[in-house]
């Protein structure tokens, strides 16, 4: 059992950073970064190999958000900058035991945190 924890979410202004960490309580191999405002689909952001040598994103975060990892901390990071309105969600830490193939479904991850919420003011 694996357990993810995010924290870094809050309040900025457009065109502002933050960053946001998950900690996982547990071995894992696979990790992204979803998010999801009230009533739609869980969307994904970025997803990170075990060795940090992989790198994805979708295409609306490319050259905004870089996604690294920390495995001696069990963390993975999701620097975000140049933020905009469109970006504010309720942002999700995912992971799973095994490499994950189609890492931009959320349905592919067995774990995933609480949640963060980024809010961005226009």
């Amino acid at each position: 059992q694996v357990q993810l924890v995010e924290s870094g979410g809050g309040l900025v202004q457009a065109g502002g950073s933050l960053r946001l960490s998950c900690a996982a309580f547990g071995r894992t191999l696979s990790r992204g970064w979803f998010r999801q405002a009230p009533g739609k689909e869980r969307e994904f952001v970025a997803a990170i190999s075990w060795s940090g040598g992989s790198t994805y994103y979708a295409d609306s975060v490319k050259g905004r958000f870089t996604i690294s990892r920390d495995n001696a901390k069990h963390t993975v990071y999701l620097q975000m900058k140049s933020l905009k309105p469109e970006d504010a969600d309720v942002y999700y830490c995912e992971a799973d035991e095994k490499a994950v193939y189609g890492v931009e479904r959320s349905d592919e991850y067995n774990y995933w945190g609480q949640g963060t919420q980024v809010t961005v003011s226009s």
